[in-house]
């Protein structure tokens, strides 16, 4: 009874947070499409009279040579800039800090990131706390950014986490071992390029993973409870696009038209689940990254058929109607039928990237642990379809295991 009436009170608390997101004034960044729409961005950043600029990325795109041009049109239109390159997957609290002493001693008044979400997540923190003097973790939780952040550039080189339209931001704290998601209208980028062009040398594994990850975006704000006929257009277009292009991407890296449909596709999901939310899949991820260091995109990919398992008696009418918008499911057959159709073919898509169904670093005595704060974050944050009791939580991850359980 006690779980009934908890239930109830969520719901009706997240159809008040739902209804309330919906009247928010979201502000999406102007986006520039195409190859080559990053020097359209740097020109537009110019013209926007930003004279000293942080550029935040990680050292390894930056060994590559993927920001080289970039570099090179600010140096063209004289606008001045100081490279911040100590971003690592799964930024920290001490990275943040790094980039903001950077940008301080500099004397940046806007900030250009390139890279994946790790880079643009530790950008808009950056940003936050030029205007915000309080510690990094102060920022975790709804609106804390109250100062606003300095002008933002976003340049993405995967497909997949959709930062560059979101209002969040997620830091690790190591001291704790958990990761701090930041949520504030105030981190929305100002404009972002969707430039094909810097992802072509992207390696498979990463090109699959990051895909998935738009995937469970477009999925998780597809199935939210707060899901909206706006949102429900952005996931449907995005799942169909990543469903027809991410082997295409994988298979082949210079395929141009595939790279830049999974750039466009990971935008709209980006969209989509910054209105309508995410769910368990997330919440169960964000404890992986923390403990694990596990790619976030990693994660996601192991944790979505395993969340959808659970919470298809509550939403099989949802995914059938994504499963058929994407083509996928038998003429004629029923919600349910089709639904299961849609999660086998994620499953499919995860086997040819070589995506494994359990992820090996998961101890089983991490596993209680894991599973409550899952809980605990989804809990008047997520909108899901099915809540989880916690022995039911602690089953679902005990499933990813990389040696299940015996059975008694």
């Amino acid at each position: 009874m006690l779980h009934t009436l908890e239930v109830a009170a969520l719901r009706v608390w997240m159809r008040l947070f739902g209804m309330t997101t919906a009247m928010l004034p979201f502000r999406w960044p102007r986006a520039f499409e195409g190859s080559d729409s990053s020097l359209e961005l740097v020109r537009f950043m110019a013209a926007s009279r930003h004279r000293r600029v942080l550029v935040v990325t990680d050292a390894v795109l930056l060994k590559l040579g993927v920001l080289d041009r970039i570099l090179a049109e600010l140096d063209m239109l004289g606008v001045a800039h100081v490279v911040f390159d100590g971003v690592e997957p799964n930024p920290t609290v001490a990275q943040i800090e790094a980039g903001h002493a950077v940008l301080q001693a500099h004397g940046c008044e806007a900030i250009l990131a390139v890279g994946g979400g790790s880079p643009i997540d530790a950008a808009k923190l950056i940003g936050a706390l030029a205007r915000n003097r309080k510690p990094v973790v102060k920022f975790a939780g709804l609106f804390r950014a109250w100062r606003g952040m300095l002008p933002l550039y976003a340049v993405p080189t995967t497909a997949g986490t959709g930062s560059e339209c979101t209002i969040v931001a997620v830091v690790t704290d190591p001291v704790q071992r958990r990761k701090l998601p930041a949520v504030d209208l105030a981190l929305m980028p100002t404009a972002a390029a969707l430039d094909a062009m810097l992802m072509t040398g992207l390696p498979p594994h990463i090109t699959a993973a990051t895909g998935m990850d738009a995937l469970t975006h477009a999925v998780e704000a597809f199935v939210s409870r707060n899901a909206r006929h706006r949102t429900d257009v952005k996931a449907l277009e995005a799942a169909s696009l990543i469903l027809r292009f991410l082997e295409r991407a994988v298979a082949d890296g210079s395929d141009l038209e595939a790279r830049q449909q999974m750039a466009r596709a990971s935008h709209l999901a980006g969209i989509a689940f910054t209105q309508a939310g995410v769910g368990y899949v997330h919440a169960i991820a964000h404890q992986f990254g923390a403990l694990y260091h596990t790619p976030h995109g990693l994660a996601n990919a192991i944790a979505m058929p395993h969340v959808l398992d659970y919470s298809l008696s509550h939403c099989s009418h949802r995914l059938a109607r994504m499963a058929r918008h994407c083509g996928v499911g038998a003429e004629g057959a029923s919600d349910h039928e089709v639904a299961l159709a849609f999660i086998a073919r994620i499953r499919a898509m995860n086997e040819r990237f070589g995506i494994p169904t359990t992820l090996s670093s998961l101890r089983a005595e991490d596993v209680n642990a894991i599973a409550d704060a899952a809980i605990a974050e989804a809990r008047f944050t997520y909108a899901v379809p099915r809540y989880l009791r916690r022995a039911a939580a602690r089953e679902l991850v005990s499933r990813m295991l990389p040696t299940p359980p015996a059975v008694a």
